[in-house]
Parts: C-alpha cells; structure tokens; sequence
C-alpha cells in the first residue's frame, strides 16, 4: 500500500504525488481511492486502491536509473511497420506497460519519425503523450523543471 506524500507512475498518465486517500461510495460500493496529483499537469487522478497491482502502478525510478533511460533514448531505433496501424498499435502496448524504458523507447521513435518526415495527427498526438510521461517522471526523480527535462530528452535522442 501507498502512503500520502509516495511518488508513483500510473502507466498512461505519467507521475505524480499521493495527494490524498480517499473513502467513496460509488455504485453502492465502499472503495478507498489514492487521489494522484500528475507532475505534469494540473491533472488529478483517483486510483481504486485495491486495483494499483492490475493497472499497474509502481514506485518511480531511482535517480540511479537515469541514465538507463537516456541509453534508451541515444541507443537505435526499434524496427518498425511502415503501417501506420500496426504501429500504433505496437506504441500503444510499449506505453500500457507503464515500464519507462519502453515510454523511452516509444518517444526516441516517434522523434526520429518526425525529424524526417511529418507524423500522422494519431502519431503527433501519441508522442505528446508519451513525451508527457517520460517528462513527468524524470521531473520527479530529478527535481529539475520539465522545460530543463524536456532539453534533456531532445539532446538524448
């Protein structure tokens, strides 16, 4: 169990902060609920407590890790479809694991797309999404600004 304060990613999301544990009754239903502040927005997300291991929260990485997930981001592209659907699809499996190695791995090739020709509206937007959830956590485990992390990936990539 998470305590207020505990600083976790909710895959989709990105990370955020334990804001507060909360009691509702939905559906005739008692359910204690962590109530997640995003890092990187103004965003609040409720998180049923008894669901964190089925949607797949976990604790942020360590500092340590860092430079892990910036070997992701220089390292090379991953092999993938020319079609648009399969890969989006793939994209969207890396990022529903919530492991940030493959948000990692999603935003370096979306931005080696891009560098070279325009991305699809479904693309353009994926990669907002996934960069929104690197930077999240890296805010978090570097306690940097996002602009300053945001630098970071781009230069990695």
């Amino acid at each position: 169990m998470y305590s207020i304060g505990d600083r976790i990613v909710y895959p989709m999301h990105g990370a955020g902060i334990i804001d507060r544990i909360e009691e509702k009754t939905i559906l005739g239903e008692d359910r204690q609920y962590y109530v997640l502040q995003v890092s990187s927005s103004d965003m609040k997300v409720m998180i049923p407590v008894d669901k964190c291991e089925e949607v797949g929260i976990r604790n942020i990485i360590e500092e340590d890790d860092v430079e892990d997930v910036m070997e992701v981001l220089a390292g090379p592209s991953t092999e993938m479809s020319d079609n648009w659907n399969r890969r989006n699809r793939e994209n969207m499996e890396h990022l529903r694991t919530g492991d940030i190695k493959e948000v990692a791995g999603v935003v370096r090739n979306l931005l080696r797309i891009e560098r070279s020709k325009p991305l699809s509206t479904g693309e353009k937007k994926m990669l907002t999404n996934a960069r929104q959830i690197l930077t999240s956590e890296l805010v978090l485990v570097l306690g940097r600004a996002e602009s300053d992390v945001q630098d970071m990936i781009e230069k990695a990539v």
